[in-house]
């Protein structure tokens, strides 16, 4: 007889996971609270831990190549335009930095067309209010009504799971708001281009060979309200470099898109509690200053299969399944949390006047070698074996 997991959560974490554990020979039902299946109309930047992660899953080289368009990080300008530190175009180093703009509706399309082909049951517009966790050697854990071996809580920044399980851990808000969009035409070289200003950050980046992303990630009070953020944007960024703002001139009004970020300092002190595992945003939301939310939100999901499902399965306990994978997931991704802290202090969080000369004259030395290193700290990922 399978086991039985409910994934809370259809999200990309979510349905990574849902789809990994069937994978697994787990039966799975996934709840999602919106009433139907959807992703917010934006893009990221797919890492190549990102791609070790969705090939780990089963996608094949048209999955890979159907998600969108390949790219690459060339490096940082400052709002005028000018080059802080960009990309050597060696080899080895532009390998280092390699990507593939995506546009996030066709990445949650094609994790839902994998989920369905494993045989992942997806309950829509069921909200979750009561949980019980369980113990790993003893109750099963209770959810929405369901008596089941396993939770894997994937709902989000503002999980209400983790409100459940960990009520002290809370989503904090990091003083930025950002504004994305996808803009019809190709803007640029080609490549994921990012500018620093005093408290902001604009980066663009294709996603088709007719479609670019971009985000403007700018200080803020959290909750302010505007009636058009296409004209908002238009002005905060109207004293930036041309390439800026070219691409939000050419944006339609309506394709504005605007969110408070937020994050967890520290994540979770642990990734399990009970029958219940927690994972991606609801378990360690970074700042998108390192651009791995999405990334380790997959890594996540696809671990959840190989660390707890396939074990489980295999006739292992799950306390140890659950322990392992802690083990695993909560260094790196603490590690990245940092990272993405600290990517922020000097970048986009970084004050006006000397700071920004400063930070520009002393960036400008680093040797490519280093960002080779970096690159591959956040982004040489692969997945780990049972």
């Amino acid at each position: 007889m399978s086991r039985h997991a409910v994934v809370v959560g259809a999200g990309i974490a979510g349905l990574t996971a849902a789809t990994s554990l069937a994978r697994s020979g787990w039966r799975v039902t996934v709840l999602e609270r919106a009433p139907e299946l959807s992703e917010v109309g934006a893009g990221f930047a797919m890492s190549r831990n990102a791609v070790a992660a969705v090939r780990g899953l089963g996608f094949d080289d048209d999955d890979v190549a159907g998600l969108g368009f390949p790219t690459y990080a060339a490096g940082t300008w400052d709002l005028h335009g000018e080059p802080i530190l960009t990309i050597s175009d060696d080899p080895e180093v532009r390998a280092s930095v390699a990507l593939i703009g995506v546009h996030r509706v066709r990445l949650h399309e094609t994790l839902q067309r994998h989920a369905a082909a494993a045989g992942v049951e997806v309950v829509t517009g069921e909200r979750v209010t009561d949980l019980e966790p369980g113990e790993p050697h003893g109750a099963p854990a209770r959810v929405a009504g369901r008596e089941v071996d396993l939770v894997v809580a994937a709902d989000g920044m503002h999980s209400a799971v983790r409100a459940r399980l960990f009520p002290r851990t809370t989503a904090r808000y990091s003083g930025f708001s950002s504004w994305r969009a996808i803009t019809p035409g190709r803007f640029g070289d080609g490549a994921l281009r990012q500018y620093w200003g005093p408290r902001a950050e604009f980066g663009t980046m294709p996603v088709s060979d007719t479609h670019t992303y971009w985000y403007g990630y700018v200080a803020m009070p959290e909750r302010t309200t505007i009636a058009d953020e296409h004209a908002a944007a238009t002005e905060r960024f109207a004293d930036w470099a041309a390439p800026v703002r070219e691409i939000i001139a050419a944006t339609p009004p309506e394709a504005v898109i605007r969110h408070d970020v937020h994050h967890i300092p520290g994540g979770l002190p642990r990734y399990h509690a009970g029958r219940v595992v927690l994972i991606g945003d609801a378990a360690h939301g970074f700042l998108p200053t390192m651009g791995q939310g999405a990334a380790t939100a997959l890594e996540d999901g696809l671990c959840v299969g190989l660390l707890i499902g396939a074990p489980v399965t295999d006739g292992a306990e799950l306390a140890g399944a659950l322990a392992r994978f802690d083990a695993e997931r909560r260094p790196r991704c603490r590690a990245l949390g940092r990272a993405s802290l600290a990517s922020a202090r000097i970048g986009s969080h970084l004050g006006g006047g000397w700071r920004q000369t400063l930070r520009n004259a002393l960036m400008r030395r680093v040797p490519s070698s280093m960002i080779q290193r970096g690159s591959h700290a956040a982004m040489g990922w692969t997945p780990p074996t049972r």
